[in-house]
């Protein structure tokens, strides 16, 4: 940009001119410098190119993000298959004499599970912090 001035006068809606304002002090620059640039900006033809790039970026980031879940999740569904099949392997049917007792016995520790999942899902720690950051998801 040249250092040589044109001024220029122009109206702007009371709304524009709070968030012009608002903007420039939030970044601490002049407001004809916002002006400025935002001109510069739209009058270029390498908008479409920057927005294109911007959305790239942004896609990226979100599909790193998705493999991350989609490795969580992987990983949750085998580790409770496992705990199922050891669970299933190791535990023989109960008689049915003995399956009220068991079922009472079974709701109270499902209630205990539940109150000790609550503490951990909002004050203790995670599971994700307690695996290896070494294993990198596939």
């Amino acid at each position: 940009m040249s250092t040589l001035r044109i001024k220029h006068t122009f109206r702007l809606p009371p709304d524009l001119s709070g968030q012009l304002a608002d903007y420039a002090a939030r970044k601490r620059v002049t407001q004809a410098l916002v002006v400025e640039t935002a001109l510069s900006s739209f009058l270029s033809g390498d908008s479409s190119e920057h927005l294109e790039a911007v959305l790239c970026r942004r896609l990226d980031r979100l599909a790193r993000q998705a493999d991350r879940l989609a490795w969580h999740v992987e990983l949750s569904n085998e580790t409770l298959a496992l705990f199922v099949r050891f669970w299933l392997v190791n535990n023989p049917p109960l008689p049915d004499t003995a399956r009220p007792a068991a079922q009472a016995m079974g709701k109270e520790r499902w209630e205990r599970f539940i109150e000790a999942l609550n503490r951990r899902m909002e004050f203790g720690p995670r599971l994700k912090n307690e695996i290896s950051e070494d294993i990198e998801p596939s």
